[in-house]
Formats: C-alpha cells, sequence, structure tokens
C-alpha cells in the first residue's frame, strides 16, 4: 500500500518532551496497562520508535513490604535505558517508600503516580479516580513522591482523570497540586471515572488544563492513529500524548507517531504477513521473559487485536487463541495470508475495553469534604497491582 503524507508539523507541536532530565523524543508515552505493558510489550514497542515506555502499575505497599507479586511485575528489559513506573498509593509514608526503594535499588529513572484507575474496587475504597476528590491528601501523597525522588534527580509525574463524574471535577485542582509539589508533568485522561472508558474525551478540558499551569500537560483518550496526536496537540497545546488502548495489537502505531513527529510521510500499513511477523517476534520476546509455556499463554489474549478485520478463518483465529508453544505459533502463522491488505475500517476505530457509563463506586460519606486527612484507606492498596 502506498504510503501517505502527513500534513506539515504545527508551529505549536514540539518534537521533544523535557522531564526534568529525561528528554522524551518524540513527546509519546506507552500508558501503563495491566496485564500488557510488562517489558516484552514495552521492547516490541520501543522498537518501532522512540519515547518513554512504562511499567505496569504496581502499589507502594507491594514494593514497601517487598510483595512477590508485586517484584515479579518490577522487571526491565536489558535494551531499556530509561526505566519508568507508574506506582498507585494512597498513603504519603508508604508512596514516599516506595519511591525511595525504586530509585535507590531498581534504578528507575521515572515515576508516575496513577490517579486515575476508574475500577470499582480501587475507587470504593478512595483509591485511584476518587482520591484527587481529597485535595489534601493528594497534595500530601504528590509532595512525599517529590521530596523522596529528589536526592536521585528522579522526575515525578502524576495521571489523573477529569474526576469522579461531571458534578464531581478534579482536574483543575489536580493539576495546580501537581505543580505546587514539583511534579514535571501531569497526564490527563479526558473522561471521568463514570465515563470509565465510554463515550468521547474531552480534548477541550485538556487545553483548560494546559492554560491552567505551567508544567506540561500529556494529553490521553482517543488516541488511536498518529493523525489524532498530532490533531491533540494543535487543538490544546499540550506537551505530549499518552497512548493505551490505541496500540493494543498495533504496537507499530510508535512507528507511525514517530515519523508523524518528524513530519515524515506515513509508512505503508502493514499486510498480514508483517503483522504475523510481529506476532511472532511477540511470542518471542514473552517466550524470553516468561518461559515459553507461560510466554504463549500471554500472548492469546493478544491475537484478536492483531487479527481485527483480517479474513484469517474461523478455525485459524480459534486456534491462535489457543496456542501452547513457538513451533506451534509458526505453524499457524504460515497460514496466514501474507499478501492480505491491512483493512482499512479499522482505522480510527476504538479498540480494547470500552463498555458504559456507570455509577462510581465510593466509601461512605467520601464526598462530604475534600480534606481527605485522617481517611481510613488501609484496604485500598490490598491485590490490585497491575489494576
Amino acid at each position: 500500500m502506498t504510503a501517505s503524507i502527513v500534513s506539515p508539523v504545527s508551529p505549536r507541536v514540539t518534537a521533544e518532551l523535557r522531564l526534568g532530565p529525561l528528554r522524551v523524543t518524540p513527546p509519546v508515552v506507552l500508558a501503563p496497562m495491566a496485564g500488557v505493558t510488562n517489558a516484552a510489550f514495552r521492547r516490541l514497542c520501543r522498537e518501532q520508535g522512540a519515547g518513554l515506555y512504562v511499567c505496569e502499575m504496581i502499589t507502594s505497599r507491594g514494593v514497601v513490604e517487598q510483595d512477590s507479586k508485586t517484584l515479579s511485575m518490577l522487571v526491565f528489559d536489558p535494551a531499556e535505558d530509561v526505566r519508568s513506573v507508574q506506582l498507585y498509593g494512597v498513603d504519603a509514608g508508604h508512596v514516599a517508600g516506595a519511591v525511595r526503594i525504586l530509585c535507590a535499588e531498581h534504578g528507575v529513572d521515572h515515576v508516575d503516580l496513577n490517579f486515575g484507575c476508574p475500577v470499582p474496587k480501587v475507587t470504593r475504597r478512595g483509591g485511584g479516580a476518587a482520591l484527587p476528590w481529597k485535595r489534601r491528601l493528594l497534595a500530601d501523597i504528590v509532595s512525599a513522591a517529590v521530596r523522596a525522588a529528589q536526592p536521585y534527580g528522579v522526575p515525578v509525574t502524576i495521571k489523573t482523570r477529569l474526576g469522579i463524574d461531571d458534578a464531581h471535577l478534579t482536574y483543575l485542582d489536580a493539576g495546580r497540586i501537581a505543580e505546587d509539589s514539583g511534579c514535571a508533568a501531569i497526564s490527563l485522561h479526558g473522561r471521568t471515572a463514570a465515563q470509565h472508558y465510554a463515550g468521547s474525551a474531552d480534548w477541550d478540558a485538556v487545553a483548560r488544563l494546559v492554560d491552567h499551569v505551567t508544567i506540561p500537560v500529556l494529553g490521553n483518550g482517543d488516541l488511536w492513529e498518529a493523525a489524532d496526536a498530532l490533531r491533540m496537540l494543535e487543538r490544546t497545546g499540550c506537551a505530549g500524548v499518552v497512548v493505551g488502548r490505541g496500540c493494543l495489537g498495533r504496537p507499530w502505531l510508535f512507528r507511525d507517531l514517530a515519523a508523524a513527529f518528524a513530519g515524515l510521510p506515513a509508512p505503508p500499513l502493514p499486510t498480514l504477513g508483517e503483522v504475523a511477523a510481529t506476532v511472532r517476534r511477540h511470542g518471542e520476546l514473552l517466550a524470553g521473559l516468561l518461559g515459553e509455556q507461560r510466554g504463549l499463554r500471554d500472548l492469546r489474549k493478544h491475537m484478536a487485536w492483531y487479527l481485527k478485520g483480517f479474513v484469517v478463518g474461523q478455525e485459524t483465529r480459534a486456534a491462535l487463541g489457543l496456542v501452547e508453544d513457538l513451533a506451534g505459533l509458526d505453524l499457524l502463522l504460515r497460514r496466514l495470508d501474507p499478501d492480505q491488505p491491512f483493512p482499512a475500517g479499522e482505522l480510527g476505530v476504538p479498540r480494547g475495553r470500552q463498555g458504559s457509563p456507570r455509577s462510581v463506586a465510593l466509601p461512605a460519606g467520601w464526598l462530604d469534604d475534600t480534606d481527605g486527612r485522617g481517611c481510613d484507606l488501609a484496604g485500598a492498596e490490598l491485590g490490585i497491582s497491575g489494576g
């Protein structure tokens, strides 16, 4: 397929993002996604284009208590020259302790604090997207993290949503708190927790946050193609983008983003044969990370994303979803028509989880005040690493 030419990059679009001492070129960040952004997937994406690739979310309490499940997720590829971790926490002491451990013992170069998770098991305990409602608690946590990271020269950023719902927005206050606390940047997913992943992301809110703070703002939400990222930067003035669901089954999106930010022609869409080669590379990386049996089981969930829209055949599609080893994967991939063009109808189409709007589960009386100090959030970090 012939490559198309991207529009000239607007003067409003920067080709580099500065996070403290880190230079992120192009200004593209891979969002941490539970069960997806392990070291193998991050390397696969890095091989497509430069940027910043964030480890799956882990809990601060898990780090401090040396929980085996948490530490098993804290694995980096040898080629990962910038180690970026997203940390979840509800207690300033635990968060500060975890940041110190990550910097001193694991060589982490960037810490992102998650205040955007909309999952009910998180918000009903006051964590994730519920926590920014408690402004003083948010300020305590973020300030503690920044202070803990300062001796190591490690930048701290935060990620949040618009708020709990349309009646309880928090993102402007969160931006002010992030700036006052010394954060290097703030990422905004342009949806409320009540929206979950449904509806459309509010890019105008990203623009309002850009006007509200002086630190860099990264926009997140509805970035399905490289052109979407350019449109977001031009429309909002944000300093960079965070890409999540748009790269599921499409790690070459980072190649497209690198070309777009450089003002280069858009690379041709991959044929089914090229997609099969990417699947094989993904399987190889997972086998190296987890062992062949576990790695190929992990690859199964990616198959539907990789093959979305292609004519594959029900039997082959089902067999790829049950693949057990690299030899079996090779046999199945050889069944595919290597010359089949990429299904253009899939361009710009939402990928991954979507769902529908829902009421946000919150602790009793959570909305009564915006302080948060003294709240009993002891159960908010149990069993949610990667969530």
